[in-house]
């Protein structure tokens, strides 16, 4: 792992899984359904690899675990923006992969079967309390976040197992969410999401 490189990614992020409201893997706890199937997707508003710009570039990450999640043995695809340069394309790609360090190379830890990389069209929509997110032919994922009892949304902040550490996480429900690639496919509604802001670096 290369940890002496200057790289820096801030912006947002939403995610679903089949859990129940409110997942029970970020506690540490098996999930609800005996495995979780995760879909990840960042809108990165600024951020950068070395001299490499990374703004407005969105990103997914498609994941299985077979049981409970921190026992590793994650299967995973990661989905870069069609409009990154072959040069912005890597860069994500090293970063997301957890070469250089960070909450990334957390999360990778517990990958042991890369599905793919591929570069392809995301459209990720956010817009007060809801997400968006399409890649066409693979993946839709919409949410809404869960108002809490005192007014505005309820929050999570710092569990032991979270995609994002810089910030807490809003708790929401899914209305929709599908994926179909890889040989893998699901579709629930009505199921355990997350959004935030996030901030990734070394």
């Amino acid at each position: 792992m290369n940890t002496l490189t200057d790289w820096k990614l801030q912006g947002s992020y939403f995610e679903a899984c089949n859990c129940e409201t409110a997942c029970p893997c970020i506690w540490l706890q098996p999930p609800s359904e005996g495995n979780c199937k995760l879909l990840v997707a960042w809108h990165i508003d600024n951020g950068h690899l070395n001299g490499e710009s990374l703004d407005n570039l969105n990103v997914a990450l498609a994941c299985f675990s077979p049981g409970h999640m921190k026992d590793g043995n994650w299967q995973a695809a990661l989905y870069v923006d069609e409009h990154a340069s072959d040069e912005q394309f890597n860069a994500v790609t090293e970063i997301y992969s957890g070469k250089h360090g960070g909450h990334p190379a957390v999360l990778m830890s517990f990958v042991t079967e890369i599905w793919g990389i591929r570069k392809v069209k995301i459209d990720y929509y956010a817009h007060g309390n809801q997400r968006e997110l399409t890649i066409p032919g693979i993946a839709e994922m919409a949410v809404e976040s869960i108002q809490g009892i005192q007014d505005g949304e309820a929050t999570i902040e710092n569990p032991p197992l979270c995609v994002v550490t810089s910030h807490p996480a809003v708790v929401a429900r899914s209305s929709n969410y599908a994926y179909h690639d890889f040989n893998k496919s699901w579709k629930f509604s009505n199921r355990n999401s997350y959004f935030s802001q996030f901030t990734y670096q070394p």
